[in-house]
């Protein structure tokens, strides 16, 4: 038996706005019924765009180095390193990278998540 173990590094990385993003926990690589995970780099001084949210189910993101901002529902909250963070399903928001150095942040999914899920809001952005 082949245990679903996954190295991110032989994961395709998808350049999106504001981020690179591999999928590294999927049913189909892992045979995963209930969540999906990935991982995501920002670059400093860049956010995650557009806003969005997930109609269909949470997620929660653990950011793994550097700091910034997350935005859900028009609300700011700072975030580093070991922060956990709730994205209620249904809530619109968004991630920045306020430091120094690349943000790495692993971010999961239930149910099942992938980019055809997300609904996009281009209109809203972080306020200055």
């Amino acid at each position: 038996m082949k245990l679903p173990i996954v190295d991110e590094t032989t994961v395709e990385e998808l350049d999106l706005p504001g981020r690179g993003l591999r999928w590294v926990v999927t049913n189909e690589n892992t045979n995963a019924q209930h969540c999906t995970m990935c991982v995501i780099r920002v670059a400093p001084g860049q956010a995650v765009r557009p806003a969005h949210s997930h109609p269909n189910g949470e997620e929660v993101i653990y950011i793994l180095s550097s700091s910034g901002r997350v935005m859900i529902d028009g609300v700011v909250e700072p975030v580093k390193a070991g922060c956990a963070v709730l994205f209620p399903q249904g809530s619109i928001h968004m991630l920045q990278n306020l430091g120094n150095e690349e943000m790495k942040v692993a971010c999961f999914f239930a149910p099942p998540s992938d980019l055809s899920t997300y609904k996009f809001f281009e209109d809203i952005t972080f306020p200055d």
